[in-house]
């Protein structure tokens, strides 16, 4: 039976079915995974929709995706490949009545990556651009019901516009960032008596360069934070400025800095007190290095 197009009124529920099959994804790829993001209709509020999850998913490796792809299957995915993305992997889940779908591309595939969440901000952010939307869609799901391929087809000019100028406007500096420390984050034995990578940083300097650095933990504490580590990189490499900062903890969540690194970051530019310091990827959150340094010695 063709899949029935209907569009529903935006439900408060949809990030909560998210974040429940988020948990599910990076069970299933563990450290593989670098970042599960929610897309698409459902992922914008107030905006009426197909109820179905769109989910999209950075990764290491598209080959070892591959290779746990019946772990997918047995929770009731089809595993349809690029299913017409050049190194995309997709899957869908429910028949034809799809519930979600995962759109599963290379960290490094910025392109894709890119498109996806710029357009789900831009719809976000822009009431008129939701409210056209809106009426097209309806409008589509009323001519074509049961055929999914003349609905998606109705909406193409539409999207590509909209996703021209989103992608135009878009600030990636902060999934850069992201992305650049959890490819760094992964663990290290080194034996007997240190070990390093549960930790990472990224740094983004003025001049747009990115640094990366992990933590070293010894068992005499005379290891490195992620962030010095970072610094380190950075000053080996001729550059001093920062202008943004990203932590990335063992859960995948940012973090603050720890004092000795904070001291650190403020005594090598007399700009570092603007210094923006990621407090939350999924909501872009941040602080200033001035926050967290507000009555300075200096």
């Amino acid at each position: 039976m063709p899949q029935h197009v209907i569009i529903s009124d935006y439900n408060p529920t949809w990030p909560e079915e998210y974040e429940a099959e988020k948990s599910i994804i990076q069970e299933i790829l563990k450290n593989n995974c670098i970042a599960v993001y929610h897309i698409g209709s459902t992922s914008v509020p107030s905006l009426p929709a197909k109820p179905i999850i769109d989910i999209m998913v950075s990764v290491r490796s598209l080959e070892a995706v591959d290779a746990v792809s019946g772990e997918f299957v047995r929770i009731g995915y089809e595993y349809l490949g690029e299913f017409g993305i050049e190194g995309r992997r997709y899957l869908r889940k429910g028949g034809d009545e799809r519930t979600h779908q995962i759109h599963i591309f290379h960290v490094d595939d910025w392109e894709n990556i890119v498109r996806h969440l710029a357009f789900r901000d831009y719809l976000r952010s822009h009431e008129e651009e939701r409210g056209e939307y809106t009426q097209l869609k309806k409008k589509l799901a009323s001519l074509y019901p049961y055929d999914i391929e003349s609905y998606c087809d109705g909406k193409d000019e539409f999207v590509r516009k909209v996703e021209r100028i989103a992608v135009s406007q878009y600030d990636d500096s902060w999934d850069r960032l992201y992305a650049a420390a959890r490819k760094v984050q992964y663990p290290r034995n080194l034996p007997p008596l240190a070990e390093a990578g549960s930790v990472a940083a990224a740094i983004m300097t003025e001049k747009g360069n990115i640094y990366t650095g992990v933590c070293i933990d010894t068992a005499c504490s005379i290891g490195m934070c992620a962030e010095r580590n970072a610094i380190a990189n950075m000053i080996t490499n001729g550059d001093n400025s920062i202008r943004k900062l990203a932590a990335v903890m063992p859960d995948g969540k940012a973090g603050m800095p720890c004092g000795v690194c904070r001291e650190a970051m403020m005594q090598l530019s007399d700009k570092a007190a603007d210094i923006q310091i990621l407090s939350d990827y999924e909501a872009e959150s941040f602080v200033r290095l001035s926050d967290l340094l507000p009555l300075w010695w200096n």
